[in-house]
């Protein structure tokens, strides 16, 4: 296997500079030159490091066969239930958080919410499947019902509330759940 090749393909595909890599890495630029023309080989450690950076890990890295699922049905779905916030997130896209976008399903119990989010870079949309929910972004308030979508660039703290309940489709760019 041309292990420098492949993690040079990686390295690009994420739009990454050797230096960008070596610095997110902590490893540095030449080493990262080397690797890649096959002049020098990682420890376990150091590959697992640079895998990280990369999106991916040792099991996605040496598998001979991409990851060509389109279709994820409810058993494929990763929950959480957080009690305190009395919501629900369901990850509908299985490791979605290397995606450039990642759609999660939300419901929200009577009177639930979700923490908190710090302002970031990328977008955020939804789309109401049941209920209503307010959207807090900033100092302002946003409403929507069953059938209508939100959208907006998280330059402020933002989260959502919800008095009766809703199920809501939340895709976050880049992923932050």
């Amino acid at each position: 296997m041309n292990i420098g090749g492949k993690i040079k393909e990686l390295r690009i595909m994420k739009g990454l500079t050797q230096e960008e890599l070596a610095d997110r890495s902590e490893l540095s630029k030449g080493f990262i030159s080397q690797l890649e023309r096959n002049i020098t080989s990682p420890s376990i450690a150091t590959l697992i490091d640079i895998l990280t950076c990369l999106g991916t890990d040792l099991k996605e890295f040496f598998s001979d066969s991409a990851d060509n699922q389109v279709v994820f049905k409810k058993t494929d779905y990763f929950e959480k239930e957080d009690t305190d916030l009395k919501n629900k997130i369901e990850w509908i896209i299985p490791n979605a958080q290397k995606n450039i976008m990642e759609p999660i399903m939300l419901t929200l119990s009577e009177g639930g919410s979700t923490y908190p989010d710090n302002p970031h870079e990328g977008e955020e949309f939804g789309y109401v499947l049941s209920g209503s929910i307010e959207i807090h972004v900033g100092n302002k308030l946003y409403k929507a019902k069953k059938g209508e979508s939100f959208y907006f660039v998280p330059k402020y703290k933002h989260y959502i509330t919800s008095r009766q309940g809703a199920k809501i489709l939340w895709v976050s760019s880049p992923p932050s759940f």
